[in-house]
């Protein structure tokens, strides 16, 4: 009777275990398929990690610490690929646009576009929290990240800008 029981815990210890290296598997290998270089040559956190770098003096303590709010809803253990995300879309428009410090249009701009349609929601209920108004990027929804079209983000900030793609 016993040996019964400790064979069915170690299935189901065995199916938890599988189904935790699934998940873990399929996010890593998601980053994998990021970090691979593109037809130029690099990829999409190569792309990522220098638009950052570049910014990097243009980013105040005001911007940084807004952006830090607005990645506040991710779960923490995703947070910090959420905010470089967010941040090198940022940095991609304040660039463009030639900017002296990264200001609430470029951040909203870029946290837009970073932000999966599927999380629209949430991060609208976050604006509102924030007493942050929408209305005037409401055409920037519509070129927002979607995981069902694979595209690199900063061709979308290029319309965004107003540059020609």
């Amino acid at each position: 009777m016993s040996f019964d029981i400790f064979m069915i815990l170690i299935a189901i210890w065995t199916f938890i275990m599988l189904g935790a290296m699934t998940i873990g598997g399929f996010f890593m290998f998601r980053k994998f398929l990021r970090r691979m270089p593109k037809g130029d040559g690099y990829s999409e956190l190569d792309w990522q990690d220098y638009y950052i770098d570049k910014a990097l003096p243009l980013w105040n303590t005001d911007a940084r610490t807004l952006l830090n709010e607005l990645v506040s809803p991710v779960p923490e253990l995703f947070r910090d690929v959420a905010k470089e995300r967010i941040a090198g879309r940022i940095s991609k428009i304040a660039l463009d646009e030639g900017v002296k410090t990264i200001e609430l249009d470029q951040i909203m701009k870029g946290y837009i576009i970073a932000t999966p349609k599927k999380d629209h929601k949430f991060m609208k209920k976050k604006l509102k929290q924030l007493e942050i108004d929408y209305t005037p990027y409401l055409e920037l929804f519509e070129l927002a990240d979607d995981e069902k079209q694979k595209f690199s983000i900063f061709e979308q900030t290029e319309k965004v800008s107003g540059r020609p793609s």
